[in-house]
């Protein structure tokens, strides 16, 4: 099975996925917020925040895990993508590493299902255009690695988001 078999591009609710874990795009205190960090912690219901005000945070770039709770995945991998500031602070660095370690905590916890949402272009600003390449080249990289993951959905919300995913996927 080819690195492009293993992964999968849909539109669609990320919380209403069976699949093993999910990751979410939370802020750095990983208490809840808006966007798919607020409907991950909804669905998932009051035990994750409890699970999460234990974790102490998460700094941009790096990423944690807990229980899935009331969600049909086992587990939520928590990380922090960066903010869009014009690309001069190393935001493609710790965009690709929020893919990175998710998948090696996902490969730790023997996690061979996951789902991404598209990190830091929401709330955060990072333009789809550029964190969909960055996101694709993270995942190909790892898992021309690391043979653990057998399967990789990328999540996305809008047309324009699913469109620019696909075509970062077709250069591979």
């Amino acid at each position: 099975m080819s690195i492009k078999d293993k992964i999968k591009i849909v539109k669609a609710d990320i919380t209403t996925l069976d699949i093993e874990a999910i990751v979410n795009s939370a802020f750095e205190d990983l208490l809840g917020g808006d966007g798919v960090d607020g409907a991950i912690h909804e669905a998932a219901g009051p035990l994750l925040l409890e699970e999460c005000k234990t974790l102490n945070g998460c700094e941009i770039g790096k990423a944690k895990i807990t229980k899935g709770y009331r969600l049909k995945a086992k587990y939520v991998i928590h990380t922090v993508g960066p903010h869009w500031q014009g690309g001069s602070k190393d935001e493609a660095k710790l965009l690709s590493s929020c893919y990175k370690e998710s998948l090696i905590l996902a490969s730790k916890h023997g996690i061979k299902t996951i789902a991404f949402p598209s990190i830091s272009t929401g709330a955060f600003g990072y333009p789809i255009e550029m964190a969909a390449p960055i996101a694709l080249r993270t995942v190909f990289d790892y898992l021309g690695k690391h043979k653990e993951v057998e399967k990789l959905i990328f999540v996305v919300f809008s047309d324009n988001d699913f469109g620019a995913y696909n075509n970062a996927l077709y250069v591979f």
